[in-house]
């Protein structure tokens, strides 16, 4: 079946309502000829729709990567907020620098914490292998930044991310594996919010 039945009905919805479902509708096709609309939908002014279709780019994964890059726009702060939040579930290391920068110093505590999330989800088996330390050591620097964030979310996240870079450095960096669960356990016991503390907890007891 065409997708381009369900991509015209993005494009010419009336209402809030009908450019969820349209949206949702194109979702569910899975296809990779609905990449640039949905990119579009995340420049919309609806929350719905571009929730919608950030779930849509991240189910379809890689293909979706390069598309996001080329269409992150300073001037619209919204759809790249959506974007950096696409890239983010997919984890693919292409994306790895706009995550950095966003979890290091984006002003929005949601797009900090989204960056901060995904990157403890990057897939490292997918950059060649003589980049991979200096990468990762610039993600242990950024996250270890997000764990004294202002903001008890982006922390929260920012344990998740340090414990995603544990799991993936553990045998290869074991120095820094040691850094991170040593930062886990200043979070433990000294973090100000009780659910840090206690991801920060589950964390160590998962590495």
């Amino acid at each position: 079946m065409s997708v381009q039945p369900l991509i015209q009905a993005v494009e010419q919805a009336d209402s809030a309502a009908s450019l969820l479902k349209a949206v949702v509708s194109l979702v569910k096709a899975n296809s990779i000829e609905s990449i640039p609309t949905l990119i579009n939908v995340l420049g919309y002014n609806n929350p719905g729709a571009a929730v919608a279709a950030v779930d849509g780019l991240t189910q379809l994964g890689e293909p979706a990567v390069i598309p996001l890059l080329e269409q992150l726009d300073g001037y619209n702060y919204g759809a790249r907020a959506w974007a950096v939040r696409a890239l983010s579930g997919i984890g693919d290391p292409r994306a790895l620098e706009v995550l950095l920068e966003s979890a290091g110093s984006d002003f929005s505590l949601s797009v900090r914490r989204a960056a901060a999330r995904g990157l403890g989800m990057i897939q490292w088996d997918k950059l060649p292998p003589e980049q991979i330390p200096d990468a990762q050591f610039k993600t242990l620097m950024i996250l270890q930044k997000t764990s004294q964030d202002p903001e008890w979310i982006v922390r929260y996240a920012g344990v998740f991310g340090l414990q995603g870079l544990a799991i993936a450095l553990h045998e290869t960096q074991p120095e820094w594996f040691a850094k991170i669960k040593e930062q886990l356990e200043y979070i433990v016991n000294n973090d100000e919010t009780t659910s840090v503390r206690a991801r920060a907890k589950w964390a160590i007891q998962k590495l």
